[in-house]
């Protein structure tokens, strides 16, 4: 029994140096096929390491690095600027339209239908005018003493803007409103207010208490009297207007406007029509002081 154990003991040892042998030589081979491995050089003192090659950018990074720091040139500055001018300008038309639309739809039945006559108005007489100077172009071409006939349109001229400038009497269809202010609180503003009506509604020859109304006149409060181009004035107040009655007496009697706001005042305003208006008080002719024709 114990010669069985010594041999299998002999048996192993014998197996083991075997396989040992077998893993040496397998080494040895592998060793001779592998390269022979090269040392790392270490840098000496004073010296630094080889830069290592960059890592190639992946395409965020590339995004990023084209759009910032951004890079603009002269001529897209310029566009920039342009186009944000442009931009403001529509805003602030867009804006404008916006309040211009608000305000009419807040507005009242009877102040739109006011607005709409008095453009109707405005249109229908520079529709008026247009068709006269046609007229008084047609007359000319066609006359055969064009002299003659521009001196006639001369003098016709003439006496227009004598009308306007109150140097000559005129008479016509129009409207007479009287103001009765008993208790004395019409002011020289509201006058004012109600000659800025007449004129906006078509008024051509405006007189008042005697004093004619033109284009430089002015209105002031002096003692508790109303003073015209510096002439006294007292109440009642009587306009004489000629225009189309038509025109004139609606625009001082809309919602609002010139009658209304003297009834607040405890003022009694009385507007009539009449086919034949007559304006005769006059103003002396001025010579401007500094102001020539270019003609001369």
């Amino acid at each position: 029994m114990s010669e069985q154990n010594d041999r299998n003991e002999r048996n192993d040892r014998d197996g083991q140096n075997d396989r040992d042998e077998r893993n040496d030589q397998s080494e040895n081979r592998l060793r001779r096929e592998l390269p022979a491995e090269v040392p790392v050089p270490t840098p000496a003192a004073g010296e630094t390491a080889p830069e290592q090659p960059e890592q190639p950018l992946t395409g965020r990074q590339r995004l990023v690095t084209g759009l910032w720091p951004p890079r603009f040139t002269r001529a897209q500055l310029i566009v920039a600027v342009l186009l944000f001018g442009l931009g403001f300008g529509l805003a602030v038309q867009v804006a404008s339209n916006s309040d211009t639309d608000s305000a009419l739809r807040g507005a009242r039945q009877e102040d739109l239908v006011r607005i709409l006559d008095e453009l109707d108005s405005r249109t229908q007489r520079l529709e008026d005018e247009k068709q006269g100077l046609e007229k008084q172009r047609q007359e000319l071409q066609s006359s055969s003493d064009q002299a003659a006939e521009a001196r006639k349109q001369t003098a016709e001229k003439e006496r227009q803007l004598g009308i306007l400038a109150g140097t000559v009497a005129a008479q016509g269809p129009g409207i007479t409103m009287t103001i009765e202010d008993t208790k004395g609180t019409v002011q020289a503003d509201m006058l004012l207010d109600a000659i800025q009506e007449l004129r906006a509604a078509g008024a051509e020859a405006i007189q008042v208490n005697g004093v004619r109304v033109v284009a430089g006149s002015y209105f002031t409060d002096s003692d508790e009297t109303v003073r015209v181009d510096g002439n006294k004035i007292n109440a009642p107040y009587r306009f004489k207007v000629i225009g189309k009655p038509q025109d004139l007496e609606p625009a001082l009697n809309i919602p609002g406007g010139v009658v209304q706001t003297l009834e607040k005042e405890q003022a009694t305003v009385t507007v009539e029509r009449s086919d034949k208006i007559i304006v005769d008080a006059l103003r002396q002719a001025k010579r401007p002081d500094y102001a020539r024709s270019s003609s001369q």
